[in-house]
């Protein structure tokens, strides 16, 4: 009876030992005898004889490798970098990963191909390039040339990213004195537009108090002139205020009474 038990533990323990389970964002690569299938195992259970077959598992779902490196400039000086490279593994190519590179594929294969890339790439700008606004066709650029060499391997390069960009000590004042210089510039450039705008409303306003007065000055005729003295004396005459006029009969001079008195 003892034995009877002994035996079924055993089998039970084999039987439970031959499954495994390929989860979602993973491929299975199925070794028998040394010998690898080409046939990816996909997601699912997956049974086995322990005895003669190892499954070996590999993740197609998106990986994040970051480095830190030096990275040579066009003027020859070096900037320091944090790099993130956003890779994915192809499933239909997880055979031939184990079978030439291993499971260490990325000392074997990323990590070489990305320090030859980013060599390549970023030797070609000047360091305050790697500061600025172009920073990102530099990465665009070392995913791509990553891409031609990883491509036909089975690896998709999704991104990668240069973070915390650290420039040498004098190249980093040299550029924030420049950046102050160049906004001092703008704002003495502001300032001289302002005035041009100013002084140009001034001279549009000065043209037309002159028409104006140009205007008036070609309507004052001596016609006109008597006219208007006409309508004063009329509007004095109906004046209750007592005041004395005194006209050569063009122009009427009005003083107060009370400005009479001694």
């Amino acid at each position: 009876m003892k034995r009877n038990l002994f035996v079924t533990a055993i089998i039970c323990t084999l039987f439970l030992g031959s499954c495994t389970i390929v989860r979602q964002g993973e491929v299975g690569v199925k070794r028998s005898f040394g010998k690898i299938k080409q046939e990816p195992l996909m997601e699912g259970v997956r049974a086995f004889n322990p005895f003669i077959t190892t499954i070996i598992k590999l993740p197609t779902r998106t990986m994040n490798m970051e480095i830190r490196l030096p990275l040579p400039s066009k003027e020859g000086l070096t900037v320091q970098s944090d790099v993130s490279i956003l890779y994915r593994l192809e499933g239909s190519y997880a055979p031939q990963i184990v079978e030439k590179l291993g499971r260490s594929y990325e000392q074997v294969v990323i990590l070489p191909v990305f320090r030859s890339a980013v060599a390549d790439i970023s030797s070609q700008y000047f360091a305050k390039d790697m500061h600025t606004g172009q920073r990102s066709g530099i990465e665009k650029a070392i995913k791509e040339l990553m891409m031609v060499q990883l491509k036909e391997r089975g690896f998709v390069i999704e991104s990668v990213l240069l973070k915390s960009i650290v420039l040498p000590a004098g190249l980093t004042k040299a550029i924030e004195d420049k950046l102050e210089a160049e906004q001092d510039a703008q704002r003495m450039q502001f300032v001289l537009d302002k005035e041009r705008q100013e002084a140009k409303r001034r001279t549009i306003e000065a043209e037309g108090v002159r028409d104006a007065q140009k205007i008036i000055a070609e309507g004052l005729t001596p016609l006109l002139i008597r006219f208007k003295t006409i309508e004063a004396f009329n509007k004095l005459s109906t004046s209750p205020n007592a005041k004395v006029i005194i006209t050569n009969g063009d122009q009427p001079l009005m003083m107060n009474a009370d400005q009479m008195k001694p």
